[in-house]
């Protein structure tokens, strides 16, 4: 107990009734009206995780990816065994870059569904997964090229910084991206200033 009159000791605290609060407050409701005429009043966020899921079983029933080289024990149980194995080997990697995803603003730049792409490419990249028959990962997909580089880059760059991260790995990808982009090379995000810091 103790202590009934405290209001006027509190240091730092304006009194809700200055002009100085009036004029924060009437500042922030403005700028809270910003927001939401910015994102469109769409307070429903749609997370990448079931899309993520759906695409990689549909990639594998279709058996439209492979391993660059097939993994060891992998061949003499049928295609079944494997095929299962790829897909929770891809859930979990996906899962984990979808993850990731939260930490970033991709949520309100890229649909869930664009995210849950690129999240399955770094999957298929990080798991040594291709597709078959040399088509192009946009294509298989289904998904702007564009796009996925943007969402791909800004994944990486917030993993580039953990530690145990396999920053070879994140070269190759960003070597694939780029070739993704064509002659510009302007599909990988804005410039330079976008790049993973991959050294």
């Amino acid at each position: 107990g103790g202590g009934g009159g405290g209001r006027d000791d509190r240091e730092g605290l304006l009194d809700t009734k200055s002009e100085e609060f009036i004029r924060l407050k009437e500042r922030i409701l403005l700028l809270e009206r910003v927001i939401l005429h910015t994102i469109g009043f769409e307070l429903d966020i749609h997370h990448p995780y079931k899309f993520l899921v759906e695409q990689i079983k549909k990639l594998n029933h279709n058996r439209v990816l492979e391993y660059e080289k097939p993994p060891p024990g992998g061949g003499g149980g049928g295609g079944g065994g494997s095929s299962a194995k790829m897909t929770q080997e891809l859930v979990q990697y996906g899962m984990n870059f979808a993850n990731d995803s939260l930490h970033t603003t991709l949520c309100l730049q890229f649909p869930a569904r664009s995210v849950a792409c690129s999240c399955t490419y770094l999957a298929c990249r990080v798991c040594k997964i291709r597709p078959v028959g040399g088509r192009e990962w946009p294509d298989v997909l289904g998904v702007d090229s564009e796009a996925l580089a943007s969402i791909s880059v800004q994944l990486m760059e917030l993993i580039a910084d953990k530690k145990g991260c396999d920053l070879a790995v994140f070269k190759n990808i960003r070597a694939d991206l780029d070739s993704m982009g064509g002659e510009s090379g302007e599909a990988v995000g804005q410039g330079d200033a976008k790049r993973p810091k991959l050294r």
